[in-house]
C-alpha cells in the first residue's frame, strides 16, 4: 500500500518518560498546536484481533492515542474535493515503538483493529462532547470503504 498521508490527518510523536518504576504518557496538552477545545477525554478498549470499524464524526475532532498494547487504524477520505479523496491510510500505534497522537478530522473514516496478544487501550480526547447525532458508522466489511481487514 503506498504511503499516503490523508489531508487534514496529523501524526504527532508524543513524549515517554520511563524508568524502572512506569512510565509517564504524554497525549496533549492546551499549549499545543493540535489542540482548539476541550470536549470530552474517553478511553476505548478492545480485545486482541477485534475489529471495531467503521466510524466517522460530521464536526468532532479525534484525537488518538493507545498507551497500552497495540492497534492498527486506518482512515479513508471520502470527502469531495479533498486532495485524498478516496484514499486509505494505515497506522500502527502503541508502545513501545508507535506512542504517538494522530488527530482525525471530521467526515473521515476509520476503524481500528487490536493487535498482538492482549487488550489495546485507546485514549481518546476529541474536541466536541459525545453527540449519537453527529457519528455516522459502517459495518466493518461494508463495500462503501476499499479495505479488506486483515
Amino acid at each position: 500500500m503506498k504511503d499516503i498521508e490523508i489531508e487534514g490527518v496529523i501524526v504527532q510523536p508524543l513524549k515517554q518518560i520511563t524508568d524502572d518504576r512506569g512510565s509517564i504518557l504524554h497525549m496533549i496538552s492546551k499549549d499545543s498546536e493540535l489542540f482548539t477545545k476541550f470536549g470530552e477525554i474517553y478511553f476505548s478498549e478492545i480485545r486482541s484481533g477485534v475489529i471495531k470499524a467503521w466510524k466517522r464524526h460530521k464536526k468532532q475532532t479525534q484525537n488518538l492515542a493507545v498507551p497500552i498494547s497495540k492497534i492498527r487504524l486506518v482512515i479513508f477520505d471520502p470527502r469531495l474535493g479533498s486532495k485524498t479523496q478516496g484514499k486509505i491510510k494505515e497506522y500502527q500505534l502503541g508502545r513501545p515503538n508507535h506512542y504517538m497522537l494522530i488527530q482525525v478530522p471530521p467526515m473521515v473514516w476509520y476503524g481500528f483493529q487490536a493487535l498482538g496478544d492482549q487488550t489495546a487501550l485507546i485514549a481518546n480526547c476529541s474536541d466536541q462532547l459525545h453527540n449519537p447525532e453527529e457519528k455516522e458508522s459502517l459495518p466493518a466489511n461494508s463495500d462503501q470503504i476499499p479495505y479488506q481487514w486483515k
